[in-house]
């Protein structure tokens, strides 16, 4: 346990930062998941709906720090090729 005020402050700031980011990474996931299931049914109006949303959200994710720039773009390039697929 931590012995000086600034130590507990900060571990206290580290607990919420974490939860923060916790939740942020896992809603970036479910919104992965949604587009690749939409991808799978080739539903092409949902795939198109969620596309945008999707790549703002990864955006937004590397710019957090969540997941880093190149992962993004990876996730983004690999997206995209499979929504070329449809059609």
């Amino acid at each position: 346990m931590a012995n000086h005020v600034s130590a507990v402050k900060a571990t206290r700031q580290i607990e919420r930062r974490t939860a923060v980011n916790q939740m942020r990474k896992s809603r970036l996931r479910h919104q992965i998941r949604a587009l690749r299931r939409a991808i799978e049914k080739k539903d092409a109006a949902q795939v198109q709906a969620l596309l945008a949303p999707t790549f703002s959200l990864v955006d937004r994710a590397a710019k957090w720090g969540i997941i880093k720039k190149n992962t993004a773009a990876r996730y983004k390039s690999r997206l995209h090729r499979r929504v070329k697929t449809l059609g």
